[in-house]
């Protein structure tokens, strides 16, 4: 079907205010309430979610797998088929953003620090950890390394991704719906989306991002005090994270009331052009030629081995210990993301193909994650294998540094890794906001400067009460664990959006056929 098919009538937009006092008011009270919480009893509350997210490894890590491998599988087969052809919007619209600053703020916002705070150290753990029956300090471990971080970074976090910004994406620009997680499950829930059910769907997905936020950005203001203090630039300070926090969160402030064609496009587009220096400095003054054969057999050894490695799980062990620091951890990690990064997509996305929002969300980002987790990880891992070594034991947030001062000009690498955290930082605060802002005002998609500046304001407060009372790793699990329900609320948007796909196809079957009768009557 071409893309110049008939525009499909769009359903008059609900007014999304109408339900936002219902969603607002309850997720601002639960928020306050378990921060408070994790702040007055932060041992006890971390004790807690901790059981639960060893039970949900225990006896749900077989489903993390299984369904993460499936919502790949979905998102290759809607991009390949007929459903392709249609647009997330009316047949006449065209893309708001260049295809360039599309990826660059998709990038940064499934992504962000999490590419600079493990980019060197997961593959540094891997190889001197490695699991199950690798031998650690191997060339199969650090074969195995690799793999491992382009599976848990690639195409099963952008994959998530995919299914909550199509969903959404679908019934916002096409059908004309408030831009909120309750809308991609009318087409099976029908009027239920208007009640209690709907209104418990957007509160658990807005709670789950303010928290996944909160612990990522805490992880951020940890590294950027870790490479200050390793530059000897300042000692770290609980008072240095808070200034830290509160400056970002100043930042973030403009760059979200600034909007989504100015600050946040332009602070993307500035993080890959950061990202795209550092990684080129790595690849010019690090081992240049041993990283081109470690990347090309790289390739190869990951599509010999992702489709068993994809299904793997911890059965011969005995134990869970291992999938719960890594595969089934991310796996819960980027479903409790789905809602954040799935949203903000959607709101890029008008005017994209399916096709383009299927296949190009999945492959190029999950290219970068190739080119900057093999550079990186190789780089590290050559000084392990056959230099001074020794990046196993510092500190996760110091590996990167510790790399970087191997290297010559080593102070202009460490600061601008520095800068590049800060950028990403402020990125994933500010499309943070404002996805935040969007469902909680119940899915406008430009929402009003008043809550996008309350949402920057209470992000900024929860991360500085958590640093303070260290509840960080106790939110970190929470969010974790509010994963699990929204699985089962990604597969039915799974069945959702293609029964809409569906209907669209059938309506412009319809209207198709009609115009060839009209034709054929007309000639006769």
């Amino acid at each position: 079907m071409s893309d110049s098919m008939p525009t499909v009538p769009v359903v008059q937009r609900h007014g999304p205010l109408q339900l936002a006092g219902r969603v607002f008011y309850p997720v601002v009270t639960l928020i306050l309430a378990l921060v408070a919480a994790t702040m007055i009893w932060p041992e006890t509350m971390s004790a807690v979610f901790n059981v639960l997210l060893a039970d949900i490894v225990h006896y749900f890590g077989w489903y993390y797998i299984f369904i993460c491998a499936g919502f790949i599988g979905f998102c290759i087969w809607v991009g390949c088929s007929r459903f392709g052809a249609l647009r997330l919007g009316p047949d006449d619209s065209r893309p708001e953003f260049s295809r360039l600053s599309w990826y660059t703020m998709l990038f940064s916002a499934g992504i962000g620090i999490g590419v600079i705070f493990y980019g060197t150290a997961e593959p540094v753990a891997h190889f001197h950890h490695a699991p199950r029956h690798i031998t650690s300090e191997t060339v199969a471990a650090a074969r195995y390394a690799i793999q491992l971080t382009w599976m848990e970074w690639g195409a099963g976090a952008f994959a998530i991704y995919i299914i909550v910004g199509l969903a959404l994406g679908f019934a916002t620009h096409r059908r004309g719906r408030p831009l909120a997680i309750r809308w991609g499950l009318e087409p099976l829930l029908g009027r239920w989306v208007h009640g209690w059910i709907g209104d418990l769907i957007d509160i658990v997905a807005i709670i789950g991002t303010v928290f996944g936020l909160a612990t990522s950005l805490g992880l951020g203001v940890i590294q950027i005090n870790t490479g200050l203090q390793y530059l000897g630039i300042a000692h770290s300070s609980l008072d240095l994270r808070i200034t830290i926090i509160a400056l970002i969160s100043l930042a973030a402030g403009v760059s979200v009331l600034s909007g989504l064609s100015r600050g946040i496009k332009w602070l993307s587009n500035l993080n890959i052009l950061l990202a795209a220096v550092l990684l080129a400095f790595v690849f010019v003054f690090g081992p240049t030629v041993f990283l081109l054969k470690a990347l090309t057999s790289s390739f190869g050894y990951y599509f010999q081995h992702i489709l068993q490695s994809s299904f793997e799980t911890d059965f011969s062990t005995g134990s869970d210990k291992w999938q719960s620091y890594w595969t089934v951890f991310f796996w819960a990690w980027w479903i409790a993301w789905g809602p954040f990064v799935g949203t903000f997509l959607a709101r890029i996305s008008r005017g994209r193909t399916v096709r383009e929002f299927a296949l190009g969300v999945l492959c190029i980002p999950t290219l970068g994650i190739f080119l900057w987790f093999g550079t990186m990880g190789w780089a590290a891992l050559h000084r392990e294998m056959f230099g001074a070594g020794g990046l196993g034991d510092v500190a996760t947030q110091q590996v990167v540094f510790d790399y970087l001062g191997g290297l010559p000009f080593a102070t202009f690498s460490s600061i601008l890794a520095i800068v590049l955290i800060v950028t990403f930082f402020v990125t994933s605060a500010d499309s943070g906001a404002f996805v935040v802002a969007v469902l909680s005002t119940g899915g406008m998609t430009r929402p009003p400067v008043s809550t996008r500046a309350f949402w920057v304001l209470l992000q900024g407060l929860v991360s500085i009460a958590l640093a303070i009372a260290g509840g960080l790793s106790a939110l970190q699990t929470a969010s974790l664990v509010g994963g699990l329900p929204f699985s089962v609320v990604m597969i039915l948007m799974c069945v959702a959006v293609v029964k809409s796909m569906q209907r669209e196809l059938a309506v412009a079957d319809r209207n198709r056929a009609a115009a060839v009768q009209s034709a054929i009557a007309t000639s006769d």
